[in-house]
């Protein structure tokens, strides 16, 4: 089908099978509007007063914002608009797919799908990140302001360091402990290391070499023995550690 076109030049929603995004005039087209929309949002407003569940889902609709962000070419505002880094998000990966030739139209309908089902589900993870991270204990560290989450979500150590915490502790309720500090602090975690080892010897502690990661073990390896210290003690080791 051609750009602006319809399906075999039936009107825009003419017929209630055929939804028309973004093109003929139709209810999920946003080019005869100066508002802040984009086609996204007309869809999920529309499935949003079929669907409860589509209503009340905050990643969906924070993922549709920053498709309308983009659809308005937003990013020219965003901070150090011009940096490298950029280039590797999703919009700038589909234009360089279109322009290269890689991938047919309906591959890159595919690849984008696929692609979107990744990004709905980091969002959902960052939400509820956030909610875990009001929920967890912040404590003084000798490095400064820290925080420690008991949660089954890696995405609270990440979102919890750019959020300002220099270190980071996350027990896994099944045992498992994650503990990583900003790689711009001067974080060394080499005598808590030796200070778990002592009071949790049967489990399996592993110092990154960086000194900014100390990992109990990994899912992925059968052999890992999970940590028995509760959030508690952790806490405590880490608040009567020195920054040496």
């Amino acid at each position: 089908m051609l750009a602006g076109h319809t399906y075999q030049n039936q009107p825009a929603d003419s017929d209630t099978n055929i939804a028309h995004v973004d093109t003929g005039g139709g209810m999920f087209d946003h080019h005869d509007t100066k508002e802040r929309t984009s086609a996204a949002k007309k869809v999920l407003e529309y499935l949003q007063q079929k669907f409860d569940y589509i209503r009340d889902d905050e990643a969906l609709e924070r993922l549709v914002d920053v498709v309308v962000a983009d659809d308005h070419f937003e990013e020219c505002c965003w901070p150090e608009a011009t940096a490298d880094r950029y280039v590797f998000m999703f919009n700038a990966i589909l234009d360089g797919l279109k322009q290269n030739n890689t991938l047919t139209d309906p591959g890159l309908v595919d690849f984008g799908s696929t692609c979107l089902d990744g990004v709905y589900t980091s969002f959902k993870l960052k939400v509820d990140a956030e909610k875990e991270i009001e929920q967890g204990r912040v404590f003084d560290s000798p490095w400064g302001k820290s925080l420690a989450v008991e949660s089954k979500n890696d995405e609270v150590l990440q979102l919890a360091m750019k959020m300002g915490y220099v270190l980071v502790i996350r027990k896994d309720p099944e045992g498992m402990v994650r503990i990583k500090a900003r790689p711009d602090s001067e974080v060394d975690l080499t005598q808590a290391h030796q200070k778990v080892k002592e009071k949790d010897p049967q489990a399996t502690w592993f110092l990154h070499a960086s000194k900014k990661m100390l990992l109990n073990g990994s899912y992925k390896n059968p052999a890992t023995k999970f940590s028995s210290l509760s959030l508690d003690q952790l806490v405590e080791i880490f608040q009567n550690s020195s920054k040496k």
